[in-house]
């Protein structure tokens, strides 16, 4: 099993390091991929050959060494940037925004009627502009907001929309120093629209086939948690649907928390796929599912609606399964191997959230000395609560780092996602299980992929929404105080 985990981390590693930083530095990828990956070779090796957890010093050193290490060899073999590609650096349109053809789109060269009708699309009294910038893959308009982003932003898109069609792609964003610019990038799908819009997007097929084939990996899991034996599987095959609750319950939570999603991009006339399960043989069962979304996201309001949507949904679903799990669960003594990753001596201690249900479900048999053999059901509670927690840390293209970017702008997130990466690195620290959530954090990326319109703020409703989920999150990875402990006599 540590084998199938190292497997994945080393191809999700590698896959990160050639998305992320290829096209910026010489330094083969290869080696990259090694030196981030050194840490857990390290971990593994020790763990397997003296069977124990590393010691403190190299628990800490290669994670330490290793990143400078990495960062050091992205910056000895960056790319020299030509003078025009070194202006666009201040600007993260046409890299961050669009994805694949996008990228690859040149501007054409404004003709200087073509410039002076764009300069009439800018309203004085909405938003003044002072100048026009080219750059390779976009046109950069700067002046000053001189009305609401909402106001400015649809006035502006109309007004060139109505001279140049389709032709770009009108995105109103904030510089470093918080200033607002509009600017124009190529529509790679111009002339492409109506063939876009016949292509076939949900694939339901492939969606049904990915679906019944996880839910048959998940079974076989789900029988393994319920303590089905292969010898008994060989003897009676029907001995497998015993893994059917911990199946249909834990693809019930993860469907769900994709259909928030996915319901959401809809309704603001995103284009995206239906959701799609991971199936695998080992581990949970499945990877979990996903969906992808093919045309950009209009707004910061959209944004924040689809990315709330998901954890949200998931966990409304997640709570009464939780809870009918735990209602159905036994209590064992508590023992050295009781941890937060052992259904069978299950310590629920090291979340208030979890610890609270726990209570609130076992009442006077949950005890100081006493831990959770976990039903099937409320495994894949559990599950849920962690998915949940894992999307909503506010990190990037993580569903908490799309809400904070919506609540407080992407210059604001990048800087809360790096604090949030080395708090839970602390914390791991203290709980040993996050180790592996702070590594994973520390090889997404931190910056999260613009809005078209990224500067219009969010209403009181949504922030309150917002900062309800940040707390949803500190109370599902953060323990509960020794003094409520002891109020509660756990």
């Amino acid at each position: 099993m540590n084998l199938f985990l190292l497997l994945v981390l080393g191809l999700v590693t590698y896959f990160i390091v050639q998305r992320s930083v290829a096209s910026i530095t010489k330094t083969p990828v290869w080696i990259l991929w090694l030196v981030m990956m050194t840490p857990a070779f390290i971990w593994s090796g020790w763990i397997w050959i003296y069977r124990k957890e590393p010691p403190l010093v190299l628990l800490l050193g290669p994670f330490i060494i290793c990143p400078i290490l990495y960062w050091w060899l992205i910056h000895l073999g960056r790319r020299e940037l030509t003078p025009e590609e070194a202006k666009t650096t201040d600007s993260p349109v046409a890299a961050q925004t669009l994805n694949g053809d996008a990228q690859k789109q040149t501007v054409r060269a404004l003709t200087k009627d073509e410039e002076a009708i764009l300069r009439n699309c800018f309203p004085w009294s909405i938003y003044y502009l002072q100048n026009l910038e080219y750059r390779p893959q976009a046109v950069i308009c700067r002046g000053s907001l001189r009305s609401h982003p909402e106001v400015a932003y649809k006035t502006i898109k109309e007004n060139i929309e109505a001279h140049f069609s389709d032709r770009f792609y009108i995105l109103f964003q904030e510089d470093f120093t918080g200033k607002p610019f509009f600017a124009l990038v190529p529509n790679p799908l111009a002339h492409r629209e109506a063939k876009r819009n016949s292509e076939p997007l949900t694939r339901p097929g492939l969606a049904l086939a990915l679906l019944l084939v996880t839910l048959f990996t998940t079974t076989i899991i789900g029988a393994e948690i319920a303590n089905v034996t292969e010898a008994a599987v060989k003897s009676d095959p029907s001995a497998l649907l015993q893994g059917l609750p911990y199946a249909l319950s834990l693809m019930t939570i993860l469907g769900i928390h994709e259909l928030g999603h996915y319901l959401a991009a809809r309704r603001y006339k995103i284009r995206t796929t239906l959701p799609y399960f991971i199936p695998v043989p080992f581990f949970l069962g499945t990877f979990g599912a996903f969906i992808q979304m093919r045309s950009p996201v209009p707004n910061r309001k959209a944004l924040f609606d689809v990315a709330i949507a998901g954890p949200f949904a998931g966990f409304i679903v997640t709570i009464p399964l939780l809870i009918w799990g735990l209602a159905n669960s036994s209590v064992v003594p508590l023992s050295d191997k009781s941890a937060m990753l052992n259904f069978d001596l299950f310590n629920p201690r090291f979340s208030l959230l979890m610890t609270l249900l726990s209570k609130l479900t076992l009442g006077s048999a949950l005890t100081a000395n006493v831990a959770i053999d976990l039903h099937p059901v409320a495994v894949a509670g559990y599950l849920g609560i962690i998915v949940t927690a894992l999307n909503l840390m506010p990190v990037g293209q993580l569903d908490g780092g799309h809400i904070i970017h919506a609540m407080l702008g992407q210059q604001a997130a990048i800087a809360i996602g790096q604090v949030a990466r080395f708090l839970l690195l602390g914390w791991s620290l203290v709980q040993r299980e996050f180790l592996l959530w702070a590594i994973l954090l520390f090889l997404m990326p931190v910056n999260d992929e613009p809005a078209l319109n990224d500067v219009s703020a969010l209403d009181n409703q949504r922030d309150f929404w917002g900062l309800l989920a940040m707390a949803l999150l500190i109370a599902m990875i953060l323990p509960m105080p020794p003094m409520l402990r002891g109020m509660l006599g756990i």
